[in-house]
């Protein structure tokens, strides 16, 4: 076979693996939204209600949006529902903006909701500790202003806690 002959028929199938693919991913991000938790399908039918009032748009989810953490420490993975991986055709900044994004928390039958610019989970002793980064506005400046916050899942009372340090 000619080298020629040979790159074609490579590009026809890989082309044809990348259309198979992206029909597949579709359907699976179709599929998978059934399977989250009913707390998250309401907040995904409010976001897809939102994009088609703002000039007929078409509502986008990335496979990103979804994770599976333990945010608690009891070792049983959590729900996060984040909404950077949301998108809508008719408005590039209607779920993130330059405050960031919301991200939905959800721990055991609890919903809690934060605006970010990114989060993060590191266990420090026995405590799984939420980190994100935050608008600067929270720690009294701007946007740019560096701003984290910290908070751990209290268990008991089955909320999120949090303070502001007392810098001396």
């Amino acid at each position: 076979m000619m080298p020629l002959q040979l790159l074609n028929r490579v590009k026809m199938r890989l082309v044809g693996s990348m259309l198979a693919a992206s029909i597949l991913t579709s359907q699976a991000v179709a599929m998978d939204i059934l399977e989250l938790p009913q707390q998250f399908q309401e907040k995904i039918t409010l976001a897809k209600k939102e994009c088609a009032e703002f000039s007929d748009g078409e509502f986008y989810i990335d496979w990103g949006a979804v994770n599976r953490v333990d945010l608690d420490g009891d070792m049983r993975f959590d729900w996060v529902l984040n909404e950077f991986g949301f998108a809508c055709s008719s408005a590039a900044s209607l779920y993130h903006g330059t405050g960031g994004s919301v991200s939905h928390f959800l721990v055991a039958d609890n919903l809690s909701s934060l605006l970010n610019q990114g989060w993060s989970i590191i266990s420090l002793g026995p405590h799984r500790v939420l980190l994100a980064d935050v608008h600067g506005s929270q720690c009294g400046g701007i946007n740019p202003t560096p701003c984290v916050t910290s908070s751990i899942w209290d268990n008991e009372e089955m909320l999120w806690r949090s303070t502001s340090a007392e810098w001396e």
